[in-house]
This record gives structure tokens, C-alpha cells and sequence, in this order.
């Protein structure tokens, strides 16, 4: 299934180019928020899977061209990145592992605005990247049982600003310095994750293409690495890392798309930027 929130959070399964409400067969459920509602989903997705199927069944789609898809997953408990962790012409070799935490507060839907900050910044990077969902608490997982805590995944892009002091977290963890979605892809719809393709383009001209294949670090000992540092917990989120190779500079005025081998619905997003800066692109 591709679940997606839609219109005032309203929370559906994409179907082709359509999204069936969810939200009378999901009446019973207790939640405050859009967040409480898809941790739920996701801890109770084996008893919720018969009942969701079935209304599959009768349910009319609305053509996904009449919503606006936001953010599958609202504030994740945690959103961890993997630094690199692919390999590249210039980094022909593993390398040691690298993780760090980027804020839950820049996540943003498709459709919706990058804002570049003013600050004294080098250039900015959009990395295109497959998101690991998590389903089930996650500690000291082997790479024999770490597919077992996943319950899906999702598009995901790193926006990076380069050259400021203070590490990782704060070259990106800015306001809407992280697009998701829309779908969420349940981890039985991807046979492997580690065989797909990774699309992402500026302004329609295609500058990444690469497949999840060239990992450094497949999914199953990514996770094992993490969570022998942290435990993870339903609906937190595990990025894997980029290519580097094709990164280019991103500015004022770009509109940049991902889209990842049977992923449904590509994200996108525009890019602002108050000072129009230009120095970068040469």
C-alpha cells in the first residue's frame, strides 16, 4: 500500500493516479493529531491490513489531481541521515560510517516552498534520498533481523547548506530543509530495497540517476550500525544517504523533483531564496 495524508490530513492509500479516504474506516481509531493517527496505523498495520484492503475494495478514489498531498509522516520522533554511503568515483572505498540527526521541524510536504536562509553559506545541495520508515522498536538489530523493524519506506531530500561552522546538524536542519513523500510505501510493496532507481531533477533536466545498488552499506547493516547507537521507534525515519557524484548547485527560483522506481507520486518542491544569490552556479 502507498499511504499519503491528504487535503486537512485527512489520511488515504494512493491507487494510480487516485487516493481512497481512509478516514470512516479508520473512525475508531483515537488519535489528537496526524501524527498519533499514523504511528498507529504503523504499530497496528497487521490488524488494520484485512479491514483497509477490503475497503479498497468499494471505497471511490479521488483523482489525486483535486488534493493536496502533504507530509506522510508529521513531526517523526526522529530523523536520522547517513552521511555519503554510497560509492563514487571519488569515494571508491566504504569509508567509515557516518550518521548524524537532522531536525523533525524541517520536514515539508511536495508542492511546497525550500526556503534558503540568509545566512553566509557556500552553496546549497539537494541530495535525493530513500527514507526508511521504522515499525516496530528498533535496538542492537543484526543485519539478519533489521528488515523485520521496517515498515516502509519514502522519498527523501537532504537539503544541505555547505560552508557554515557547526557540523551536519546545522548546515541542515533549517526551516524546510527536509521534503518527504507523498507516499509511504509499505516495505511488502519493495521486494528490495536496495534495487531501485533514484531519479531527481532541476528544472526537468535530469541531474541524478542512480540505483539504491551502489549503497556502501545495504539497508539491513545501515540499520544494525544505527541501531547499536540509538534505539529507534515506530514512525521515526532512517535516511540512507546519496550519490554525490552529479550534486549541483540549487537557488532561487528552481523547482526540483524526485522520483524513486514505484514510489507512485513524484515530490516535489520550489526553491526561494530572499538574497537571489547566483555566485555559485559559475
Amino acid at each position: 500500500m502507498k499511504f499519503a495524508f491528504f487535503d486537512d490530513y485527512e489520511l488515504g492509500v494512493i491507487i494510480d493516479d487516485g487516493i481512497v479516504d481512509l478516514s470512516d474506516v479508520l473512525m475508531g481509531i483515537p488519535y489528537r493529531t496526524p501524527k498519533e493517527l499514523i504511528q498507529r496505523v504503523i504499530v497496528d498495520f497487521e490488524d488494520l491490513r484485512s479491514m483497509i484492503t477490503d475497503a479498497l475494495e468499494y471505497l471511490p478514489a479521488i483523482a489525486l489531481a483535486d488534493v493536496t498531498l502533504k507530509v506522510p509522516l508529521p513531526r517523526p520522533g526522529q530523523l536520522v541521515c547517513l552521511a555519503g554511503n554510497y560509492i563514487e568515483p571519488d569515494s571508491p572505498s566504504r569509508g567509515d560510517f557516518n550518521a548524524f540527526l537532522k531536525s523533525p521541524t524541517s520536514v515539508i510536504s511536495t508542492k511546497e516552498t525550500v526556503q534558503l536562509p540568509k545566512a553566509d553559506v557556500t552553496v546549497f545541495h539537494f541530495e535525493p534520498e530513500l527514507a526508511i520508515v521504522i515499525g516496530k522498536t528498533a535496538k542492537h538489530l543484526t543485519e539478519e533481523n533489521a528488515l523485520d523493524c521496517v515498515f516502509g519506506y519514502t522519498q527523501f531530500i537532504d537539503v544541505s547548506a555547505r560552508g557554515l561552522p557547526g557540523g551536519f546538524f546545522l548546515g541542515k536542519s533549517w526551516h524546510t530543509f527536509a521534503p518527504m513523500g507523498p507516499g509511504l510505501v509499505t516495505a511488502d510493496e519493495v521486494e528490495d530495497p536496495n534495487a531501485l532507481g533514484v531519479q531527481l531533477w532541476i528544472n526537468d533536466r535530469l541531474q541524478h540517476d542512480f540505483s539504491t545498488n551502489s549503497m556502501a552499506r545495504f539497508v539491513p547493516e545501515l540499520l544494525a550500525e544505527v541501531t547499536n547507537v540509538i534505539t529507534l521507534e515506530p514512525g521515526d525515519i532512517v535516511s540512507t544517504g546519496t550519490h554525490h557524484e552529479a550534486l549541483t548547485a540549487v537557488g532561487d527560483g528552481d523547482t526540483v523533483r524526485l522520483g524513486i522506481e514505484g514510489f507512485g507520486p513524484e515530490l516535489i518542491v520550489d526553491v526561494h531564496d530572499p538574497l537571489k544569490r547566483t555566485t555559485w552556479r559559475g
